[in-house]
């Protein structure tokens, strides 16, 4: 089959690209990203993303796909092999976990947003017990055993939050999981999750993080960073 010219549309911290450049990655397809500010998004790609969101997929010369799930299946389809499981009800077990993911994001997203203590702690409470959830289901070294799949693709972005929010305000949330542990580090040295942002994206969140005004936000102050 041969493919078409694609064109990742992306931010620089936003998860879901990263999602779906790993696929991309995986699947060694070419693809050339083009970054916007979704603070400022021009009108070219108001125009073509349904929802206002990145990632979008621009497939050849008139085609557009949005939402990472969907482009990432459609990457999966286009190439030889597949980073799902053959069986169909192994595959539909992948995809639930790919929204579980989703979900952790969410609260991601509601534990840097936090306005106050209470809140924060309610996030990282819930962020807990969704990982001690993933304790018991991760094989290793991926989630499903040797061979890195669809669901991995998923967490990548997700552990990478991790990796600045621990030392920028002593938050750990993942401590004492060593299943959850050791695939994050698998995921952390694999070179499509490496490489799917860029090398300057720690101190892009951290300057993200500063600036949402919210209990993390005081937190990294108060370390003085």
């Amino acid at each position: 089959m041969t493919i078409p010219r694609l064109e990742l549309i992306s931010h620089h911290l936003c998860p879901y690209v990263q999602r779906a450049a790993i696929v991309l990655a995986e699947k060694g397809v070419p693809v050339v990203r083009t970054m916007i500010d979704l603070a400022n998004k021009p009108d070219w790609f108001r125009a073509i993303s349904p929802t206002g969101k990145v990632p979008v997929l621009k497939v050849g010369d008139a085609d557009v796909l949005f939402e990472s799930s969907v482009i990432a299946e459609y990457v999966d389809e286009i190439t030889p092999g597949s980073l799902h499981p053959a069986d169909p009800l192994a595959k539909a077990k992948a995809r639930a976990w790919m929204e579980f993911g989703s979900a952790i994001l969410s609260d991601i997203a509601g534990l840097y947003g936090a306005a106050d203590a209470a809140g924060f702690e309610a996030k990282r409470t819930a962020l807990r017990e969704r990982f001690e959830r993933l304790e018991g289901e991760v094989t290793g070294p991926y989630f499903a055993g040797e061979s890195f799949g669809m669901v991995d693709a998923v967490f990548g972005p997700v552990f990478r939050y991790f990796d600045t929010i621990e030392p920028a305000a002593a938050v750990y949330v993942l401590d004492g999981l060593p299943k959850v542990g050791a695939w994050r580090a698998a995921l952390a040295a694999r070179p499509s999750v490496r490489d799917a942002v860029a090398p300057d994206y720690p101190s892009r969140l951290l300057d993200f993080l500063r600036g949402r005004k919210s209990h993390l936000s005081r937190m990294i102050a108060d370390a003085g960073l």
